[in-house]
C-alpha cells in the first residue's frame, strides 16, 4: 500500500448515468485483480460534506496499461468536480488495498452474482483471467435494469470468445423500459437461472458484489441451495 498522483487520461460513458474514468498508470503500481483504492480530489474548485475522497474498485486488469473507475454520476461537488474535470489533472491514490480477489485452487469454479456498478471489480478479475489463460471455469451473472444501464456490456460478452473457461450471462429486470433488443435472460437472479449454467451449487466459490439489498437476496438463494457460508465471499456497494 501506497500513496500515488495519478493523471486523468480519459473519460468515456460506459453506461447510462456511468463514467469510467481512466489513469496513467504510476511506475512500480502493482496490484491484483479485484483489489481497490481512496481516490481523492486536490484543490476541487468545490467541496460538500459527503468529503473529497472516494473508494473505487480498480476496474482495470493489472495487466492493462491504466488504472480505471467506473462510477454512478450522482449530483454530489465530488462527482460534479469528477465530471467537469480536464484531462491531465491529477488525483491521490491511496492503494491497493482489499482481498475480494479470484481463489487459488483451479480445480473449483469461480461464480460472479454482481448488480449495477458491482460490475467493476469483476471485469478486472474476468479479464486478467483471460490474459492469464487461466484454468478455473468462471460464471458472471450480472443484473441489470437495461442493456442501456449495463456498463462494459459487450466487452464482458465478448471475453468468452477468447477464454473458453468464462461464462456469461446478463439479466435484465426493466426491459420494457428499453429501446434496445436483448436476447438473454430476464428478472432478478434466481436459484432456477443459476442451476441452467451451473449442475452443483455447492461446489463453486461465490463472489457477490453490489447494492445491500442484493448482496443479501443472493446470499439468501445459496443459503437455500446448501452453499457453505464459507464459500460466498461479498462486497457491498453503496449507491455513491
Amino acid at each position: 500500500m501506497s500513496i500515488y498522483k495519478v493523471k486523468l487520461e480519459r473519460k468515456r460513458e460506459v453506461a447510462a448515468g456511468t463514467t469510467a474514468f481512466y489513469f496513467k498508470k504510476p511506475q512500480g503500481f502493482v496490484y491484483t485483480a479485484g483489489q481497490f483504492g481512496t481516490f481523492t480530489l486536490i484543490n476541487p474548485a468545490e467541496t460538500d460534506a459527503e468529503g473529497d475522497e472516494r473508494i473505487f474498485s480498480l476496474a482495470s486488469a493489472p495487466y492493462e496499461d491504466f488504472i480505471m473507475f467506473a462510477t454512478r454520476m450522482r449530483d454530489t461537488a465530488f462527482k460534479r468536480v469528477l465530471r467537469e474535470m480536464e484531462l491531465g489533472t491529477e488525483l491521490t491514490l491511496n492503494a491497493p488495498h482489499g482481498a475480494f480477489m479470484l481463489h487459488n485452487d483451479a480445480s473449483i469454479p469461480a461464480v460472479f452474482l454482481t448488480g449495477g456498478i458491482g460490475i467493476t471489480p469483476a471485469r478486472s478479475i474476468v479479464l486478467q483471467a483471460a490474459h492469464d489463460k487461466l484454468p478455473q471455469k468462471i460464471f458472471l451473472f450480472d443484473s441489470n435494469n437495461r442493456p442501456e444501464d449495463t456498463a462494459f456490456l459487450d466487452e464482458l460478452m465478448a471475453v468468452q470468445q477468447e477464454n473458453p473457461n468464462y461464462t456469461f450471462i446478463g439479466t435484465m429486470t426493466q426491459m420494457e423500459k428499453s429501446s434496445q433488443t436483448w436476447h438473454g435472460e430476464t428478472g432478478f437472479i434466481t436459484q432456477s437461472m443459476l442451476l441452467k449454467s451451473i449442475d452443483d451449487l455447492t461446489l463453486p466459490i461465490y463472489y457477490i458484489v453490489g447494492p445491500q439489498v442484493m448482496v443479501q437476496a443472493m446470499r439468501k438463494i445459496l443459503n437455500s441451495a446448501g452453499v457453505n457460508a464459507d464459500n460466498i465471499r461479498t462486497e457491498e456497494f453503496p449507491g455513491y
